[in-house]
């Protein structure tokens, strides 16, 4: 099971989940309570092994933008989230040789690589606000390789891979013990539940 910890802010945090095993870990560079600069992504990512991902997140900004972002903060991946990113942001963002991750509701195209890029992200209805929804209605529509995200918790990720069968897992907002603000113990669990 591929594993992201996302909207990571603190070193001590990215140590946790490298340590604990985590496949891709999420530095969100757009308005959320968990934003950083590009410059302290880059902090964060010079922490992270080659054989883990670094994801640049990104919610509605223009490819540019996002470019600029990226070379700054040095990250191996984009996730492009939302219904703002047409196929020809993602088009634009290519020549930049990163793995690149579409992040959509259940409402979108569901198929992974319909707009070119490398992994597909399902998440809930309303994105970020840590809700858990119905996993198992969208149990065999995403195509290729997808990464279930929204509501995830220690408690309950058990349950969301049994009822949607995705490829892997995606989890922010459920690993917190405030807004933006993580907890090495609930890093640890996730991962732990996650692949047991």
């Amino acid at each position: 099971m591929f594993v992201k910890i996302c909207g990571l802010s603190e070193p001590e945090h990215v140590e946790a989940a490298v340590e604990a095993g985590a496949d891709a870990i999420g530095l969100v560079m757009t308005r959320s309570p968990r934003q950083i600069t590009p410059a302290r992504a880059a902090e964060l990512a010079a922490l992270v092994p080659g054989h883990v991902l670094t994801v640049g997140v990104f919610r509605g900004e223009e490819p540019d933008a996002v470019r600029e972002a990226v070379l700054t903060s040095g990250v191996r991946a984009i996730q492009l989230h939302g219904p703002k990113h047409p196929h020809s942001h993602f088009t634009a963002l290519k020549d930049l040789s990163k793995t690149l991750i579409r992040a959509v509701d259940s409402s979108a195209d569901l198929r992974c690589g319909a707009f070119d890029e490398d992994l597909l992200l399902v998440d809930a209805p309303h994105a970020g606000s840590g809700q858990a929804w119905d996993w198992a209605a969208i149990r065999g529509r995403p195509t290729g390789r997808w990464l279930l995200a929204g509501g995830l918790t220690p408690a309950n990720v058990r349950a969301a891979i049994a009822a949607a069968d995705p490829w892997g897992v995606d989890v922010s907002s459920g690993l917190e013990t405030s807004p933006g603000v993580k907890s090495t113990p609930l890093i640890q669990s996730f991962l732990a539940a996650a692949r047991s």
